[in-house]
């Protein structure tokens, strides 16, 4: 405990000391005290008032610059907390109008391709109609060319 002890504490301690010395019968013959020990006990009882006073504003002075170090930190952060927030707000603006083109762009696309998917589709069977004509047609045609060279080829073979 003699660690943890306060300027206030050792104060008491040493004014009870004082206290005691006096009522153990420190009295002289003529019932007196002796000069010496009242002149000592009131240094004593001064040097003690004095350094629980030195400490008690040690310790204010420190509680102060602590209350100042925390005031500026909190202003620092105050500061960086309103900074980020109008960084966010920027962002925001930013994001949010791409946001909203992209989302009407994709819209846009959706119609376009839901248009043109029938589209799509008639002109598929359109080609394929087509071609399939063509090969109909090629098919005919190469029967028709074939026919008199097979002809011939059989005549010339007989």
């Amino acid at each position: 405990m003699a660690s943890m002890a306060t300027p206030k504490h050792i104060w008491e301690q040493q004014q009870s000391q004082m206290q005691r010395e006096k009522n153990s019968g420190i009295i002289s013959s003529n019932g007196s005290t002796t000069p010496i020990k009242d002149d000592k006990e009131e240094e004593m009882a001064k040097s003690a008032l004095a350094l629980f006073r030195a400490k008690e504003e040690e310790i204010e002075r420190k509680k102060m610059e602590v209350r100042s170090k925390v005031q500026a930190y909190m202003g620092r952060v105050e500061e960086a907390t309103r900074r980020l927030a109008d960084i966010r707000e920027e962002l925001d603006a930013l994001i949010d109008p791409m946001g909203k083109e992209v989302a009407i762009l994709r819209k846009k696309m959706d119609t376009i391709n839901r248009e043109l998917k029938p589209l799509g589709q008639s002109c598929q069977k359109k080609v394929q109609i087509f071609y399939s004509k063509k090969k109909k047609r090629r098919k005919e045609n190469t029967k028709k060319h074939l026919k008199p060279l097979m002809t011939r080829t059989r005549k010339k073979l007989n």
